[in-house]
Formats: C-alpha cells, sequence, structure tokens
C-alpha cells in the first residue's frame, strides 16, 4: 500500500486532492517572494507563524481586515485572466487597514472552486502575492476548497484576511479631524472592486464584446472592468510618517456617501468639490450607457477617488508632494466645515 496521499472514493465524489498538492507546487515560489522578515513558517503548515517587530511601540494594536473581490470576478471567468483579482483581494483589506493608520504584516487568502485547476489557482495566488509586494506584508498562509455540487466547474470566490499593527497613540481618530482641514484625493484606477452587480447589468457582460478596443476608453470593456485596485499602503504610510494625517477613507461600496463619513466627527461636514474631481472615462460611459443618476454614481462607485486623506490646510501641499513621489497623482477635492450632516458633495 502507497503512503501518498490518494482517495480514490473523494475523487469519484469530484474532489481532486492531488490537483491540490499540484496547485501548491506551481504557487510556491509567488508565495514565498512575499515573505518578510517577521515570516516563520514555510507554505503547507496547519497555520502561518508570523512574529511582529514592535520595537519603538509603546502600546502595539493589532488591526484586523477581511473582505473578498466580489462578482468582478466574472469578469475574471468571462475573459479566462485570473492574475489581477488577487491583487483585489489584497488591496480591498489592506486598504482598509490603512485607514486606521497601521501598517499591514501579513495576509491570507481563501478560494473557493468549483473543480480544482492548478494552473487557474496558482495565476489567482500569483495576483494575491503581487498585492501582498505591492503592500509590503507577507503571504502566510491560504485554503484552496474545492466545492463540486456547490459551484459549477468554472466558478470561483476569493476572499482575503489581514492583519496590521500600529502604536495607539498614533491610531487614526475621526476626532483628530478638524474644522479648515482640507481633503486630499488619491486618485483609482477606475471602477476597482465594488459596484459590479450593477455594472454588470449596465454593460449586458455576458453578452458584450470585452476583448475589442474601445476608442472611447483606449483599451477593450473588459481590460478597463478587470484593471485592479491601487494599494495605497507604501504611500499613505510614507505621507503618515511626515505629516500629522487626521483621517482617512477608503472608497469602496457605497461610494463617497457611505465612506467619507465613517472619518468625520458629529458636528463637521466634508465638502466634496464634484467639479475638482478627476473622473475616469469609464465612469462616464457607464453613467452614460445606464443612464444613472449622478447620486447613485457617487453613492456607488469610487468615480476616480480611490481614497480621501485629511489633513491640516498649511500640511496640504507637503502630503500632496509626498503623495506624488511614491506615484500617488494627489490632488486637493474639498475641505472641512462645521455641519450636521458630515458629507455635501458641491
Amino acid at each position: 500500500m502507497s503512503n501518498k496521499s490518494h482517495s480514490a472514493s473523494y475523487a469519484a465524489a469530484g474532489v481532486d486532492i492531488e490537483a491540490g498538492y499540484e496547485g501548491v507546487r506551481l504557487m510556491k515560489e509567488d508565495v514565498k517572494s512575499t515573505f518578510t522578515e517577521g515570516v516563520l513558517s514555510d507554505i503547507g503548515g496547519f497555520g502561518g507563524l508570523f512574529a511582529p517587530n514592535l520595537k519603538g511601540m509603546e502600546e502595539p494594536v493589532f488591526v484586523s481586515g477581511t473582505d473578498g473581490v466580489g462578482t468582478k470576478l466574472r469578469l475574471a471567468e468571462l475573459l479566462e485572466k485570473y492574475d489581477t483579482v488577487g491583487i483585489d483581494a489584497v488591496a480591498m483589506c489592506v486598504n482598509d487597514i490603512i485607514c486606521c493608520g497601521a501598517k499591514p504584516l501579513f495576509f491570507l487568502d481563501y478560494i473557493a472552486i468549483g473543480k480544482n485547476d492548478p494552473v487557474k489557482v496558482a495565476s489567482i495566488v500569483k495576483g494575491v502575492a503581487d498585492g501582498c509586494k505591492q503592500s509590503g506584508c507577507a503571504l502566510i498562509g491560504g485554503e484552496t476548497a474545492e466545492h463540486p455540487g456547490l459551484m459549477a466547474a468554472d466558478d470561483f470566490d476569493i476572499a482575503g484576511f489581514s492583519v496590521g499593527v500600529v502604536d495607539k497613540k498614533d491610531i487614526l481618530d475621526p476626532k483628530k479631524v478638524s474644522e479648515g482641514d482640507v481633503i486630499i484625493a488619491l486618485p483609482s484606477s477606475g471602477i476597482h472592486s465594488n459596484g459590479f452587480s450593477l455594472v454588470r447589468k449596465v454593460f449586458d457582460i455576458e453578452n458584450a464584446d470585452l476583448t475589442s478596443y474601445n476608442e472611447e476608453l483606449g483599451k477593450s470593456l473588459g481590460e478597463a472592468l478587470l484593471t485592479p485596485t491601487i494599494i495605497y499602503v507604501k504611500p499613505v504610510l510614507k505621507a503618515i510618517e511626515n505629516v500629522e494625517v487626521h483621517g482617512i477613507s477608503h472608497i469602496t461600496g457605497g461610494g463617497f456617501y457611505e465612506n467619507v463619513p465613517r472619518s468625520i466627527p458629529d458636528g463637521l461636514c466634508a465638502n466634496i468639490k464634484k467639479d475638482a474631481i478627476k473622473i475616469p472615462k469609464i465612469f462616464e460611459v457607464l453613467q452614460r450607457t445606464g443612464n444613472i443618476p449622478e447620486r447613485d454614481m457617487f453613492n456607488t462607485f469610487n468615480m476616480g477617488v480611490g481614497m480621501t486623506m485629511t489633513v491640516a490646510s498649511k500640511d496640504a501641499d507637503k502630503a500632496i508632494e509626498l503623495l506624488k513621489a511614491e506615484g500617488i497623482d494627489a490632488y486637493v477635492v474639498g475641505d472641512i466645515t462645521k455641519g450636521e450632516e458630515k458629507i455635501n458633495l458641491c
């Protein structure tokens, strides 16, 4: 009898554990490329081990975040391009973590799939590894689960979980935001990873031409929609190190109306100047094609602003300079005044 792990009965039920082993083999180098100083375990263990460097911190606080990519994954399925949605999975977690001022330390992913295709899974994980490297965190674990009978063979889903750390005194709290502060926009790469149920409906993506060049977009529709979420971790941490940042909002599901108020204290209002926003062409095409009211656009999508940062007016120029030096073409998009409503798009 062979000691090699194999179950003919499980394979007959639709689960190929050997395909799982092959997937791990294919992704191993990508995973290892993310390892940072604190990683203590290798891929394949029961748990990912990480020893954080807490030197210099008075009261270290761990910050966690978890999220998925949502129905944007359907674009990856239709285009058979799987190496970018992992970036989205990382971005949705680590971009939330830095809103607290925390530095992401490590990440874990979870992939559910109808039928385990090792090459496909490895391609997804490559995107996760790319996202981890962009954010400076380590991919220390994950899970791939084959779900025959629950999911169609080609279907898959990916979710992630990340942990970061910040000194308690440095946690970004809405109470730090003050009247007269300036709101800085950090541009998005497009739709990022939110609102895709509406996007798919508007463009009828099951029947749309996703691969032909679109002159208005300067690329194919599929390429525009599948563009991965920008990971803002390193530029934002650079700004935090050099400027007193009062608040950060990650503009995800719910758009401006839901996310900006999360970093605004009671009694103050974030005035966002719509004319100042640099709106990418994809949003114009989306709004026109779907005849979507402007209010709904700003309440669903990021409209070209993936993140906002609030600083004192005296620090705005320096913050923008720091962000631009890190590749983020930041600009002023509004200010903070007194008001009962926490956001005013004007």
